[in-house]
């Protein structure tokens, strides 16, 4: 059959059309995720890392339409978890860390299989908390308490959530603003292993988030001898250090969300659109203030941010203190 010129012209309009069409379709970059998303949290549960996590990953699911599954990986103080969060080859799995993981650790481990600057794609900043300074229930408070702690010399015991932790590095500051103060160190798999060791009187004291260690308190069980910072809606009833005499220890723990340095720009691009959205709703928020943590939910520019200056901090305490770890 022969087609008019008019019939042909707009034929070969249409042929053109789909072949444009068929062509975008090509390059638009895949839907993600096509399959369930893995959290890596490297603390166990119950852990104040594993409850933001597990709170994010129910609306999390939702947003993404796939499920969002948590598993923890605890052992030497997150690395074991941010090292496997940064080998992911899958698109599909991230990680929840906190402070030391990106901060601290590559300064203490000279061997650390992993390098925070190179590999890890920055998500959000989760939410931070100050760190309440905890003692057995039968010790005394305030300024009384460090004057005991000096007469318990090196007998006594601090716990942290592992080498390098915030916890760690702000019980070294401690000791650095309190003359004869020499409490040895005792790293735990995580905070409610910390908590459990003090109860037991392995240790005497130690820097916990308020979430593991006010339950305990208004227990009666332990003691808040004070916040390493200022006054904290977190915690009204537990006043700063510098009450007791001991100035300029300003510390918080904070959680983070990351992925593989390899995560797909299309992976950054939607975590990056729902994260802070899901974390700054007001009934996210309000789990996480129940749990003790201050919800942030930053862009991945808020959360490099944050790390460069902590770095920063945290990397003084280590050189004036002479912390070396292998």
């Amino acid at each position: 059959m022969k087609l008019s010129t008019s019939a042909f012209s707009t034929l070969l309009a249409a042929m053109v059309f789909a072949a444009c069409a068929q062509s975008a379709t090509a390059a638009a970059p895949a839907a993600w995720p096509t399959r369930p998303v893995r959290i890596l949290v490297g603390f166990p549960g119950g852990s104040t890392p594993d409850m933001a996590a597990r709170t994010l990953a129910e609306p999390l699911s939702r947003a993404l339409g796939q499920p969002v599954v948590i598993e923890n990986k605890p052992g030497a103080s997150g690395n074991i978890a941010a090292d496997q969060i940064a080998k992911a080859t899958d698109d599909h799995t991230l990680g929840v860390v906190i402070n030391g993981n990106l901060t601290s650790a590559k300064l203490l481990y000279p061997r650390l299989p992993y390098d925070p600057a190179k590999d890890f794609a920055p998500i959000s900043l989760l939410a931070t908390a100050p760190l309440v300074l905890v003692a057995p229930a039968n010790e005394p408070g305030g300024a009384d308490f460090f004057a005991a702690a000096r007469q318990g010399g090196a007998q006594w015991n601090y716990g942290s959530v592992g080498n390098g932790s915030v916890a760690h590095l702000g019980m070294e500051l401690l000791k650095s603003r309190i003359p004869g103060l020499t409490p040895v160190h005792v790293p735990f798999a995580g905070n409610p292993q910390v908590v459990t060791a003090m109860l037991g009187g392995q240790i005497q004291m130690a820097l916990i988030p308020p979430g593991v260690a006010m339950p305990q308190v208004r227990a009666g069980k332990l003691k808040a001898i004070g916040l390493a910072g200022g006054r904290s809606s977190l915690v009204p009833e537990v006043p700063p250090l510098a009450d007791a005499g001991v100035a300029n220890v300003n510390l918080e723990v904070w959680t983070a969300l990351i992925g593989p340095a390899g995560l797909s720009k299309a992976a950054q691009a939607r975590l990056a659109q729902e994260v802070p959205r899901i974390i700054r709703d007001a009934d996210t928020r309000q789990k996480l203030f129940n749990q003790g943590w201050q919800a942030v939910g930053t862009s991945p520019d808020g959360l490099k941010s944050r790390v460069k200056d902590e770095a920063a901090i945290l990397g003084g305490i280590i050189q004036s203190r002479g912390i070396k770890l292998e």
